[in-house]
């Protein structure tokens, strides 16, 4: 889950020159949960991939998948896909953007309390690497949440990257999350909003701005339907909009299913 990856490497492209930016939060399985299969997977389908208030498909559609294996001792591993479009510099030529991201990642999740769960964990962003324009720009994320439940659940994220699309950039990313399911109508209301600063050693530039949330899910079953309205905002992020309408408000329709 991704141009805040990419596209902030197309921002980083935008910005610098003319800039590049899982995918969605991999989701850790419930600590110490007994299940008759170590493994879980997800199949989704969404109008935009949109990661922390940024499109990765240019605002199209995406297909996404992800199996995860839960060992014991709340350590898991797993891999999640998605087709992604970053936008083809000069295609007649054959120099093009990256078609798919693969985040491979492991982590430790623990639940500290009835209440309190511990995630840690590191993330791999690949994307597919014989693209002329973009190059290697894989790298690794090292990330934090600590989440509360109760009649709200609140969560809290912390990531760090010092290899930021593999440019020597050093990304930090801090956020909060906080949901609320209706009764037992099978709706949850959803909100989400996040800070993301990239600083370059080089040259000592940064890139500051905020995304945000709102959504409304509606679980069939193992099936899942969301609505959400994504954006972001701040003064770097008005400027990264006239660059490119991947920064834009957007509304996102997703179904999801998990199996089990």
């Amino acid at each position: 889950m991704k141009p805040v990856k990419l596209s902030i490497a197309l921002a980083v492209a935008l910005l610098a020159t003319p800039f590049v930016s899982f995918a969605q939060e991999a989701e850790a399985p419930a600590a110490e949960e007994e299940a008759s299969s170590p493994f879980s997977a997800t199949f989704a389908v969404t109008s935009d991939y949109v990661f922390r208030g940024v499109s990765q498909t240019d605002e199209g559609p995406a297909f996404q998948a992800g199996v995860t294996y839960s060992a014991p001792f709340g350590l898991y591993a797993g891999i999640w896909g998605s087709n992604v479009d970053f936008g083809d510099p000069d295609p007649e030529a054959g120099i093009r953007g990256p078609n798919y991201e693969l985040d491979y990642f492991v982590g430790w999740n623990k639940d500290l309390s009835d209440a309190w769960n511990l995630d840690l964990g590191v993330t791999r962003y690949a994307y597919e690497d014989d693209s002329r324009f973009y190059g290697n720009i894989n790298y690794n994320e090292y990330i934090a949440k600590l989440t509360w439940s109760g009649p709200v659940t609140i969560g809290g994220i912390l990531a760090y990257a010092d290899d930021y699309g593999n440019a020597d950039i050093e990304e930090v990313y801090s956020g909060l999350s906080a949901s609320y399911d209706i009764g037992e109508s099978g709706f949850s209301l959803g909100a989400t909003t996040g800070y993301t600063s990239l600083e370059y050693p080089s040259d000592g530039g940064r890139v500051d701005y905020f995304d945000g949330s709102v959504t409304l899910s509606k679980s069939f079953g193992p099936a899942t339907a969301t609505v959400g309205y994504y954006d972001t905002f701040g003064s770097d992020a008005d400027e990264l909009k006239d660059g490119s309408d991947i920064y834009d408000d957007r509304v996102a329709v997703t179904i999801t299913v998990a199996v089990p």
